[in-house]
């Protein structure tokens, strides 16, 4: 805890550096409207970077929670041929490096958008750098990620509840979205949660795929290596605060969640 917090006050600090010496309190670095100290709020290039972020974020979530859900079935509800290699191969993307899935992403689909303009001259924009290949990337291994959650949950679904239903006269798809889905809330809540948090903080993959576009993480990159202000730390405050507060919400709804079902 002590880089982050030593990360929260400096972002307090009235300086033109993010280190010592402590030269006073100021809210400048969240607030302030005019160089050399412009705040957080009053950023264009880190607040555009947080909405690409929030952007590539939701999109990669959504994604993933989809996938993640019918993987969570295919594999815990069925047997198939191979389903044991089909199973390492979701893993996969959780031991591979970040950067080495980014530069096979950005290779292969180069790859192809290169042969197909040289063959039929059709330039293909989204299979060059930028958002489309962030969102893929991201959602590359965060799935995998996401089906582990909601696959745990699953396990624990007391089969007869939906055979009961079908008893009933339900069909299959009702039995699922209207017994099953329901006990998956906490899994799909915290999958949700894990998946928006890792595409928004994402980076090395991010890096190797990022176009004009550029997501917060690799905005903050790039002003660090020009030498950067304690809006750096305010930055870097404030998603420590919201990843907090998402966190909380995720314990709180599980909790919520465990005490209805019981």
């Amino acid at each position: 805890m002590l880089p982050l917090t030593v990360v929260a006050v400096f972002a307090f600090n009235d300086s033109l550096f993010p280190s010592l010496p402590w030269n006073g309190f100021t809210l400048e670095w969240f607030t302030g409207t005019s160089e050399p100290k412009i705040g957080i709020f009053n950023d264009r290039e880190l607040t555009d970077g947080i909405w690409v972020s929030l952007m590539v974020a939701v999109a990669v979530t959504l994604g993933s929670l989809a996938l993640a859900t019918t993987n969570a079935f295919l594999f815990e509800r069925f047997d198939f041929p191979f389903k044991g290699f089909c199973y390492v191969l979701l893993l996969l993307p959780l031991v591979i490096p970040g950067v080495i899935l980014g530069v096979s992403i950005l290779l292969m689909s180069s790859t192809i958008a290169n042969g197909i303009e040289d063959t039929i001259g059709w330039d293909i924009e989204w299979m060059r750098p930028g958002l489309v290949l962030v969102v893929l990337g991201q959602f590359a291994f965060i799935t995998t990620m996401c089906t582990l959650v909601i696959a745990a949950r699953l396990r624990k679904f007391d089969i007869s509840l939906e055979e009961a239903a079908l008893n009933l006269g339900a069909t299959k798809a009702e039995a699922v979205f209207t017994i099953t889905i329901p006990f998956l809330k906490p899994a799909l809540f915290g999958a949700g949660i894990i998946a928006f948090l890792m595409s928004f903080e994402n980076f090395n993959t991010t890096l190797m795929l990022v176009g004009s576009d550029a997501p917060l993480t690799i905005a903050m990159f790039d002003r660090l290596r020009e030498g950067s202000t304690p809006v750096i730390n305010s930055v870097s405050l404030l998603l420590m605060v919201a990843s907090g507060l998402l966190a909380l919400a995720s314990i709180w709804f599980s909790s919520k969640a465990d005490q209805s079902s019981s």
